[in-house]
């Protein structure tokens, strides 16, 4: 069947009800959902039930049953149909009907007479009219006991005695047949599909699957959940083998966890998605601004403590230090050296063009920015004097080591803080800005529209980074990104904190450097 393989198959389930959730339309949905589906229901019978057993059955009035039908089909179009509890005659050819006149394109029979616990779930009166839909379905999936109803002869007490009942009900009735001996005795539970008119692969009538037996009393529901699930994955890709195969695995998979499900006192359900939680957890799959949203607020003591900073609240007052200030400036042109080399690493790893683009940009900007640094505030022989503070050489060790790993995620994850952080202290710092303020010049700069593009951008980059990564990628990049967050406050808090001394160069009376006009700058803090 040609469909979209992005989207799940359509798949819906005809069946009585187990308000226990472990069989029944209950447990089909499950099964369609555990394989990739997208699952339906038409509710054929209201069943008292527990894992103890079957205490009372309800019927609706067909012309209930027909409407449900109608419903769907009138609005959806349907993929695959899986038909489990029909409970009476009437019930069986208002269905028939509506599979003569929707004509579904795959049709999974599971001839449920007899549950798990025994109890017997068709009137035998219906036994007739069952048999007529036999050969409108592309598969049935009767256990032990049912197969023998089908067959007209007695339970079969070996599996060689079950493939040949399976033989005869295929050629009967013209249909494939699933073989299952969950119901022998012994540490093998073998199926086999079964097709007496030998349309399976290699021309063969059957192709059997080992299994093992699983030690547990909780069976509740597997012929529900099997043929739901065979329903799906023959839907979703025509191969009979391939969806027997899965199936089988699916379901051991979810027998064997079913001790852990502790749902009743009789014979429980099994664990329809013990294998996608384990594999796949239950977390949801964020977007980027959401993980972004939390590495922001993880780093909120940071955050605030960049606030709280000295250096900070006077260079928006105006009463700072002049020499602290170009003491810091000499750091920060020590710092974009490196930087840039830091960003033209993420650029040659960069998975697009665009990416490539903006953090080449970034490293360019850097360079442009220190040149501009030299010209217009610091003579350039005193800032290659001036020797690296531990603040600045520790931000520099933290992202050239980022850059050595050679790991994408983990570089723009470190070099996002001096865009991001950068910002979010410079917009604070502006509202200080006033035509009189000693500092005005530079105070302006954190209102530069292309500086705020380009934050926007790297934190758009470093989102989807994160979102595609892996949790332990992820757990990696947000180390790298809180270290280089520290490593940020640790900058502007280091020039009032390093003391006089030589270390500083000393404040040269000209305008501070404007940015490079239509330039996507990187945020080096000297732009």
């Amino acid at each position: 069947m040609s469909r979209d393989a992005l989207r799940p198959v359509r798949v819906l389930s005809i069946a009585g009800t187990d308000p226990t959730g472990g069989a029944g339309i209950q447990a089909d949905l499950k099964s369609i959902a555990a394989q990739g589906g997208y699952g339906m229901a038409v509710v054929t019978a209201l069943v008292a039930q527990n894992t103890r057993g079957v205490r009372e059955v309800h019927v609706p009035p067909v012309a209930f049953l027909a409407a449900q039908l109608d419903a769907v089909s009138d609005d959806v179009a349907i993929d695959a149909v899986k038909i489990g509890m029909l409970g009476d005659a009437a019930v069986i050819e208002t269905v028939t009907a509506w599979l003569e006149r929707v004509a579904p394109p795959l049709v999974v029979l599971d001839p449920v007479m007899i549950a798990t616990s025994g109890d017997r779930l068709l009137a035998p009166e219906a036994e007739a009219a069952l048999r007529g839909l036999l050969a409108r379905a592309d598969l049935i999936t009767p256990n032990i006991p049912e197969l023998a109803i089908l067959a007209e002869e007695p339970e079969a007490r070996s599996w060689d005695t079950v493939l040949e009942q399976a033989r005869r009900v295929s050629g009967r009735y013209g249909v494939r047949v699933l073989a299952k001996g969950g119901h022998l005795v012994g540490s093998a539970a073998p199926d086999a599909l079964v097709d007496a008119a030998a349309t399976l692969p290699g021309g063969r009538s059957w192709v059997e699957f080992p299994g093992e037996r699983i030690n547990t009393p909780h069976t509740h529901g597997t012929g529900c959940s099997l043929s739901a699930a065979l329903a799906t994955r023959i839907a979703a890709d025509g191969d009979w083998i391939a969806a027997v195969t899965e199936v089988k695995r699916w379901l051991t998979e979810s027998i064997r966890h079913a001790d852990t499900l502790a749902v009743g006192e009789g014979h429980g359900p099994i664990s329809h998605f013990a294998g996608l939680w384990q594999r796949g957890g239950i977390d949801t799959d964020r977007t980027a601004a959401e993980h972004l949203d939390d590495w922001w607020r993880r780093i909120a003591p940071i955050r605030h403590a960049a606030d709280d900073l000295a250096f900070v609240r006077q260079l928006g007052d105006g009463s700072l230090d002049r020499d602290a200030f170009s003491w810091y400036l000499a750091q920060d042109a020590l710092y974009l050296r490196d930087y840039a080399r830091v960003l033209a690493a993420a650029a040659q790893l960069a998975p697009t063009p665009e990416e490539q683009a903006f953090w080449a940009q970034g490293a360019y900007g850097s360079i442009a920015a220190e040149l501009q640094l030299h010209q217009g505030w610091l003579p350039e022989d005193e800032v290659f004097q001036t020797a690296p503070a531990p603040a600045t050489t520790a931000y520099v060790d933290h992202l050239l080591a980022a850059a050595a790993r050679g790991e994408y995620e983990i570089i723009i994850a470190a070099v996002l803080p001096c865009y991001w952080l950068y910002q979010d202290i410079g917009t604070r710092l502006h509202a200080h800005s006033h035509p009189d303020h000693p500092y005005a010049g530079w105070l302006d700069t954190y209102a530069d529209e292309t500086f705020a593009r380009s934050t926007e951008r790297a934190i758009e980059y470093v989102g989807e980074a994160v979102r595609r990564a892996t949790p332990q990628t992820r757990a990696r990049m947000f180390d790298a990104f809180e270290r280089a967050a520290a490593h940020e406050v640790a900058f502007f808090a280091a020039p009032l904190a390093a003391g006089p001394g030589s270390s500083r160069v000393e404040p040269q009376a000209v305008p501070l450097a404007e940015p490079l006009a239509g330039t996507e700058t990187s945020p080096g803090h000297a732009e």
